[in-house]
């Protein structure tokens, strides 16, 4: 997973569109033609773009049961800064910093979406509990469901420009109308979220204590964002310490 979400190139917005409109899901394959093209993009082919494999717990909206032992309500509460705030939402606001940097990276960069990231959904917590309990995922799957969620939505944004970008590349495709994302995980972002470095490491301003109030607030991670923002998600972010190492 390391190397997709440092995944880097120039993106390709036209080409990306044409990819989504001519996409089809065929088994573990996805298919597309660009430009006269054709493109199966095989388990074989994931693995030589992404390094990722085809193996692990299949996680998507329908099948949150897969992994038993998950139970929502107690996790969320175990990721808080303080576990005996009073929940109303699943908000980010009030986690603690490894689980507020996996919690952005999956609700911005694996399973994007383009609204409410202050709140996690159900199959947001579960994929951040598999990648702090080292639970194996088959991240192609859950890619894959993705994007098929997507493309049924009114508002569709085309998530994984870079990544296409990438099988584009793959498939000798001949390549134009260059954007350049500079979109990133930073220090400014962190701050934002409400964060200090102190001694090298990152640390929230209350020294990880609930607020005055006793509850968890529902602020929501600014994330830097460009020109591109509604063609494609960038992937130049990478984990730092802690729980972040098992995103490898």
């Amino acid at each position: 997973m390391k190397r997709f979400l440092e995944l880097t190139r120039n993106i390709y917005p036209d080409l990306v569109k044409v990819f989504y409109t001519n996409l089809q899901f065929n088994g573990d394959s996805l298919v597309s033609h660009v430009k006269g093209v054709g493109m199966v993009i095989t388990k074989d082919v994931w693995t030589a773009v992404t390094g990722l494999k085809f193996s692990g717990a299949r996680i998507n909206k329908g099948n949150l049961g897969v992994v038993e032992e998950f139970n929502k309500m107690q996790f969320y509460k175990n990721c808080l800064k303080n576990p005996l705030s009073k929940v109303r939402n699943f908000s980010v606001g009030g986690l603690k910093l490894d689980e507020r940097l996996i919690a952005l990276i999956v609700s911005w960069i694996i399973t994007p979406w383009w609204s409410n990231h202050s709140t996690l959904s159900k199959e947001d917590l579960l994929l951040i509990y598999c990648i702090m309990n080292k639970v194996k995922i088959n991240w192609i799957h859950t890619i894959k469901d993705h994007m098929q969620k997507s493309i049924r939505l009114s508002d569709f944004h085309y998530p994984y420009a870079i990544l296409i970008s990438k099988f584009l590349h793959y498939f000798e495709e001949e390549l134009d109308e260059i954007i350049k994302p500079s979109s990133e995980i930073n220090s400014e972002s962190l701050s934002k979220m409400g964060f200090t470095k102190i001694g090298g490491r990152w640390v929230s301003k209350d020294g990880d204590q609930a607020g005055p109030s006793g509850t968890n607030d529902g602020d929501e991670p600014e994330a830097t964002t460009t020109q591109e923002e509604h063609a494609a998600e960038t992937h130049e972010a990478g984990p730092s310490d802690g729980y972040m190492g098992e995103l490898c």
